[in-house]
């Protein structure tokens, strides 16, 4: 048992100095092959354009970035103040939008390309365009900061069409705050108006109510002849001048009734006898003046500055080179062995 074993581990060793003096037998195949690849490997990193990729951090705005946003805004106005997170949701929403990259593609992309591309198939270039423009999503270390980064062979491009990819963004989710503030204030101006309308009108009720109760108290004091009224001494005076309303407006006299009939018919407007009306119309108009200066207002925040970048991200040349020689190394000792198999099988064919 023990010299099998020997046995066996001898022809082993055999086996493997065999191979050995084989794969020495052809080093020159091996060298060549290796040669050849990593060549191949050299000349591909050298001839493929270099790519860049420029890359901006987006951070939430300020408390003054958003300030003229709730200008107006109270709790005693009934218009809850935006905070900062509310604004921060509205423009990552529209940085991340389908639309937002559609018309980029359509109006930044696609015009940049060569004739000869933008004839192809417009869903293989939505592709491409895809990788290269990426948005990056927050950290667990950053919750709140998220980036958008552009590949282009040319790096001003990718800077340039990063801050405006960015900037559209800004803009929409802008546009859609004053969208909607501007729509909370007009429908506050337009309840106030529905409630100054509803004050007038009942004014006016209340005067028509007023001139047909006077001209029954004149037929009244016409009737007993009744022109001024009654001459009171004492305290009785004052309570019966105090009661010369409803049924005893008669007392007033016909010439006081005469007259007080003749001001309210003559009368222009009943706004000024209705108390709270001012207070509604000065309201009213500030909501109707309600506006945001969208250069007062931001709605992100870069975080950093913005470089064009002067190294390209691939290719990654050494890399490309060294795995390369790996791969030439490796199909070198694999022809060496393939071809020293078929002179071995003709061998022993003769």
């Amino acid at each position: 048992m023990v010299n099998n074993s020997a046995s066996t581990q001898d022809a082993d060793e055999i086996d493997l100095f065999e191979l050995l003096g084989v794969l020495w037998k052809q080093k020159l195949l091996i060298v060549s092959v290796a040669v050849l690849v990593t060549a191949i490997a050299a000349a591909y990193a050298l001839l493929t354009k270099p790519i860049y990729e420029a890359r901006i951090f987006l951070q939430p705005p300020t408390s003054n970035e958003i300030a003229d946003f709730n200008y107006g805004r109270t709790t005693a106005a009934e218009l809850v103040p935006f905070s900062i997170r509310d604004i921060y949701d509205v423009f990552i929403r529209n940085l991340q939008s389908e639309d937002l990259r559609r018309a980029f593609f359509v109006e930044v992309y696609l015009p940049s390309l060569p004739e000869a591309r933008r004839v192809g198939s417009q869903d293989g270039l939505y592709s491409e365009y895809l990788n290269d423009l990426a948005i990056g999503l927050p950290t667990k270390e950053q919750p709140d900061r998220y980036s958008v980064s552009v590949q282009s062979q040319n790096p001003a491009q990718a800077t340039e069409w990063t801050k405006a990819f960015v900037a559209r963004a800004g803009v929409a989710a802008k546009n859609e705050v004053i969208k909607n503030v501007a729509r909370e204030a007009e429908v506050r101006a337009r309840n106030l108006g529905q409630q100054i309308i509803t004050l007038q009108e009942t004014e006016d009720k209340i005067r028509a109510d007023s001139i047909t109760q006077l001209h029954e108290a004149l037929k009244i004091a016409q009737a007993i002849h009744l022109t001024d009224p009654p001459i009171i001494s004492g305290n009785v005076a004052a309570e019966v001048s105090a009661a010369m309303n409803g049924e005893l407006t008669y007392m007033r006299g016909t010439k006081a009734l005469e007259a007080e009939i003749r001001n309210l018919d003559e009368r222009k407007s009943n706004d000024p006898f209705i108390v709270s009306l001012r207070s509604l119309q000065i309201k009213q108009s500030f909501y109707k003046n309600m506006q945001v200066n969208p250069n007062a207002v931001s709605v992100y925040r870069v975080d950093g500055s913005v470089e064009q970048p002067d190294r390209p991200i691939k290719p990654k040349k050494l890399l490309i080179v060294a795995v390369g020689m790996i791969l030439g190394g490796g199909l070198g000792l694999l022809i060496a062995l393939f071809r020293h198999l078929i002179l071995v099988r003709k061998g022993r064919s003769r």
